[in-house]
Parts: structure tokens; sequence; C-alpha cells
């Protein structure tokens, strides 16, 4: 999954790679995905945030990206 991009379909917007991801314990089920956020300065010099994404989120799984459905603002965390 790191290699796939993800896209947010409410705007078109690539949100990044896939970075991280987020599983319960009990069940091996994958719970979130985690994408580093916008870069600092026009998108370089490293990230002070990432996206959260719930698996529900996820509207389709591609050989190359992911569709997903979100507000980016609730999602986007910052460190």
């Amino acid at each position: 999954m790191r290699d796939k991009e993800v896209i947010n379909i409410c705007d078109g917007k690539r949100l990044g790679c896939v970075m991280d991801l987020e599983f319960d314990a009990c069940s091996g089920k994958i719970e979130k995905i985690i994408i580093p956020g916008p870069g600092k300065i026009c998108g370089v010099f490293g990230t002070d945030s990432e996206y959260v994404i719930p698996f529900g989120c996820i509207k389709k799984i591609g050989p190359d990206i992911i569709l997903v459905e979100i507000q980016e603002e609730k999602f986007l965390q910052k460190f």
C-alpha cells in the first residue's frame, strides 16, 4: 500500500502516498491509513502534520491509487 497515491474524491486533490497503517490488535484489520501532510514551504522542507484517515473513508483501492472521501481539515493532524 505504500506505493499507492491517495486522492480525495471530494475535490480531486492528491494527498500523497501512504506512509503507515494502524491495525486493530485483536482482529488484525486495518483501522486507519496515515499520509504525510503538506510540506512547510511550498511542499518542501518536511512536514509538521499528517492525514489520519479511517478505513471507512476509503471508497476504492485500485492498483495504483486509493480513493478516499474526506473533509481535509477534519483529518489533518498537527504534531
